[in-house]
């Protein structure tokens, strides 16, 4: 169904009946239907009646802490364009290949962006704010204080692609088939929720513990999958066959391995809503796939690309002098972000007995040179990272404890050093040399003390064992900053293997946590929450597939995770990340690598972005395309 006819009822239904404090909206629930579903059985009828006994608010939107920025009446969100053009294509190139479409599951290798073109959750996230949702498919909800539950209003004109309209059977299809079929994350999440009841076609209610504040926000970007479309297609299963969404696209083309074509829905049913205006603007989306990063940069080079996302500091310093550019065809921009910078560091797996003892995993940050690093391999663009949340207000980096702050660490018994508290420790900084005399003498003073000791060029424990462990890297470049780690670790006699795989051994010996030493990236948002378990939370010591990929498994880190999520206001949520962060950096799990000031982001004249970015930067789904001016 065309979205004009309906949408302009549902802008009175939200100007004309909201009210209250925040602007939330008091209403009864509608009548509830006759039959109701609790995974996949009848649900008691007492969910139903509570609901009807206590009508509650209906918000418009929703946030982790506190209320959400945007009036009910809102427009646009803030880092749009509300007037782009529609039109035009966007041609990305990706590296490597795909061999499933669904991105759901765990099998196959996925093209993730059908997630963001195909589907759409129940509710959408502003970029502009840390962790706050408005309406979608879901153009309202109530939830009470101590969130025990979450009831989703659907709007009646969500429809499908092929026109068959959004229902709440369908939510309920969603949360069961991802909750036993999905990821590993969204079968972790969902398995929280106690219960499921529908309450009519356009209403379902999920009850909760109450116990996880994020988890009302985690089920509202809960994708929803057509139950009428995946009754003919099984789920679990990869395939290359165009999937059905509610979302934005569909897909057009697949070429297998080569290519994926998207397609701007015309009669795309949430084109005017706020959460959606200015946003999706190009008639057609191409990913080309290109098997290495080489290659991908030359079609950027020759035009056959119109964006990229450059992370070669060499590349961003030397590649981008080719005529458009000195021509103004071409546009070069670094684009700032409001987002913790990405940890990207040598994890010590501390499973292995040589990694056991802290003091040796920071006598090793001791030993790598990130002055000589930066000046020698790239080119000086790069920022030293301290911590888990460098640059944002989560930080403990610089930052003395909060009275807040020890409070929480005296209640789970934390005993941090006072380079810790006072927010003076940082990464070791050398002379640039290679070989800083002080940092090695520092690192080699805590090996004794250690019990590691030097026999005649190599350094080898009580029992005369050499200290030696291996370093698995997945590409060139992180074989090239290996190396030059390597010198600085023979002065100590410290032998490091460096063995290059393939992307595919890596990311298995990743899961099964195979390896002595492994270098990895993590990305941190401004509200993070129930993900914290899955990096840093003890179970991952044991557990294969987490990302706790250094193998912590400390029950202070574990009681400060569920402060943050617990967290209601956004004082003592912003304590208790801090006082993680001391933690993990007092742990000295990883030696923290470096950072780029933001976003080095390369684009043809053609492709045009938003004024003010959001706080995650350059979004693709705000830019637009243009002609260049005179072609």
């Amino acid at each position: 169904m065309d979205d004009s006819r309906t949408y302009p009822s549902r802008r009175r239904f939200l100007h004309g009946l909201i009210g209250g404090l925040g602007g939330a909206l008091s209403l009864p629930l509608l009548p509830a239907a006759a039959q109701q579903a609790t995974d996949g059985k009848k649900a008691h009828t007492s969910a139903v009646s509570e609901s009807r006994q206590n009508a509650r608010q209906i918000l418009h939107g929703i946030a982790m802490h506190g209320r959400p920025a945007l009036a009910p009446d809102f427009e646009h969100f803030p880092y749009v364009n509300p007037r782009a053009p529609k039109g035009g294509v966007l041609r990305m190139a990706i590296t490597g290949s795909f061999d499933s479409l669904n991105p759901f599951i765990i099998k196959g290798q996925r093209v993730w962006q059908v997630a963001l073109y195909v589907f759409e959750p129940l509710m959408a996230r502003s970029r502009a704010e840390p962790f706050s949702l408005y309406g979608l498919i879901a153009r309202g909800v109530e939830m009470p204080d101590d969130r025990r539950f979450i009831t989703f209003h659907i709007d009646p004109a969500a429809r499908f692609a092929d026109g068959e309209p959004v229902t709440a059977r369908d939510v309920l299809f969603s949360w069961q088939t991802l909750r036993d079929h999905g990821r590993l994350n969204h079968r972790s999440y969902y398995a929280r929720v106690k219960e499921a009841s529908l309450l009519d076609d356009h209403t379902i209610r999920f009850d909760l513990s109450g116990e996880d504040r994020e988890l009302p926000l985690i089920l509202a970007l809960m994708p929803v999958l057509p139950r009428h479309f995946f009754a003919d297609h099984p789920f679990e299963r990869t395939t290359l066959k165009p999937l059905l969404g509610s979302g934005p696209y569909r897909i057009a083309e697949v070429r297998p391995g080569q290519r994926v074509v998207f397609e701007r829905r015309k009669d795309y049913w949430a084109r005017d809503l706020p959460s959606r205006r200015g946003q999706f603007n190009q008639d057609r989306i191409i990913l080309d796939y290109y098997r290495d990063t080489e290659t991908a940069f030359e079609a950027l080079k020759k035009g056959l690309v119109d964006l990229r996302y450059e992370t070669d500091a060499t590349r961003w310093a030397t590649g981008y002098d080719f005529p458009a550019v000195r021509q103004g065809r071409f546009i070069k921009e670094t684009i700032p972000t409001g987002l913790p910078k990405p940890l990207s560091a040598f994890v010590f797996n501390t499973r292995r007995r040589l990694f056991a003892d802290r003091r040796v995993r920071e006598a090793l940050l001791h030993t790598f040179d990130f002055e000589w690093a930066n000046a020698n391999l790239f080119h000086g663009l790069y920022e030293r990272t301290h911590g888990y949340f460098d640059g944002s207000e989560l930080s403990s980096v610089g930052r003395a404890a909060s009275a807040l702050e020890h409070a929480l660490l005296n209640k789970v018994k934390a005993r941090l050093e006072p380079r810790f508290l006072n927010g003076s420790w940082r990464a070791p900084k050398s002379d640039g040399s290679g070989h800083d005399r002080r940092n090695l003498r520092r690192a080699y003073d805590l090996l004794r003390a250690a019990g590691w000791r030097l026999k005649g060029e190599t350094l080898v424990d009580a029992q005369g064992a050499p200290f030696s462990f291996e370093l698995l890297v997945a590409t060139i470049e992180q074989e090239r900053l290996a190396l030059t780690w390597q010198r600085s670790l023979r002065l100590l006699g410290i032998q490091m293997r460096i063995r290059l795989v393939d992307s595919a051994q890596f990311t298995r010996r990743l899961l099964n946590y195979a390896y002595d030493m492994v270098p990895y990236t993590w990305y941190n948002s401004l509200s993070p929450g129930n993900e914290q378990r899955f990096y840093w939370g003890s179970q991952g010591r044991t557990r294969p597939g987490t990302r706790n990929y250094m193998g912590v498994a400390d029950p202070a880190i574990d009681a400060m995770i569920e402060e943050i999520v617990a967290a209601r206001e956004r004082e003592p949520f912003v304590a208790a990340v801090r006082a993680l962060d001391r933690l993990l950096i007092s742990g000295f799990y990883v030696i923290p690598l470096y950072h780029a000031p933001g976003q080095w982001i390369g684009r043809w004249r053609r492709l045009h972005r938003p004024e003010n970015p959001s706080l995650y930067g350059f979004l693709t789904e705000t830019t637009w395309t243009e002609p260049e001016t005179g072609q």
